[in-house]
């Protein structure tokens, strides 16, 4: 039994995702829930709350994998820790977000009307690709993203090549807001392979982590999970 009535907005989540990703929804209640933001969480008839974050999580690591899969073949000469920066600027937050907005699906969002989360679209798009993982599977929902997101709505080699100063950022917001900027590092791993840990610290508390294979990657990781949840661009 479906946990979410039929009504106009279902005919709409249906033609969005015909338009978008090119296929018609076998289990349109994934997507619903999908598109409902914490603040608007609907009940199951037992107590529970449902809303998209477990989908969220889900379409998060489907995403990593799919963008990693498809640089990997993509780029056989390119070496890991490039790589690994040209995943982070496919299906980092801000990206998302503009996708989200660029595709219509902001207007299809449900949440309260007093809430702003800076990060809602950016979640919301992938909480329906967890939605599409589960609906259709890994191979078909690979394929979507590719062919109906990375080929058609995304100027991929732009964005690969853009440089996103993610330090310079949170300096120059915190700079505004007369707030001091600090970076902790720790080093891990071993010789053959060594990582770097920085600790981003805003008025002398931490306030994000990053890590990579130099302090500068480690220090823009950081740097860019503090955007994410912070800083406004």
């Amino acid at each position: 039994m479906s946990l979410f009535h039929r009504d106009p907005a279902s005919q709409e989540i249906v033609s969005f995702i015909k338009n978008v990703f090119g296929f018609k929804p076998r289990h349109l209640d994934i997507y619903k829930m999908a598109l409902i933001h914490r603040s608007s969480s609907v009940t199951d008839g037992v107590g529970g709350r449902l809303n998209n974050e477990r989908l969220e999580y889900l379409g998060d690591a489907v995403l990593n994998l799919v963008a990693a899969d498809f640089l990997f073949r993509k780029y056989p000469l390119v070496p890991e820790g490039q790589l690994t920066e040209m995943r982070s600027k496919i299906v980092c937050r801000e990206n998302l977000n503009a996708l989200s907005r660029r595709i219509g699906l902001d207007k299809l969002v449900s949440i309260d009307a007093h809430v702003h989360a800076k990060s809602v679209n950016g979640d919301a798009f992938e909480a329906v690709m967890g939605a599409i993982y589960l609906d259709l599977g890994y191979e078909k929902t690979k394929e979507i993203f590719i062919q109906r997101i990375l080929m058609t709505q995304l100027d991929l080699e732009s964005l690969l090549a853009a440089e996103k100063n993610f330090k310079s950022k949170v300096l120059a917001w915190t700079q505004k807001r007369h707030l001091s900027v600090s970076y902790i590092h720790e080093e891990q791993g071993n010789q053959n392979k060594k990582l770097y840990k920085a600790i981003l610290q805003v008025d002398g508390k931490p306030v994000a982590e990053g890590l990579g294979y130099t302090v500068k990657q480690a220090e823009q990781a950081a740097a860019e999970q503090y955007c994410e949840k912070v800083v406004e661009f």
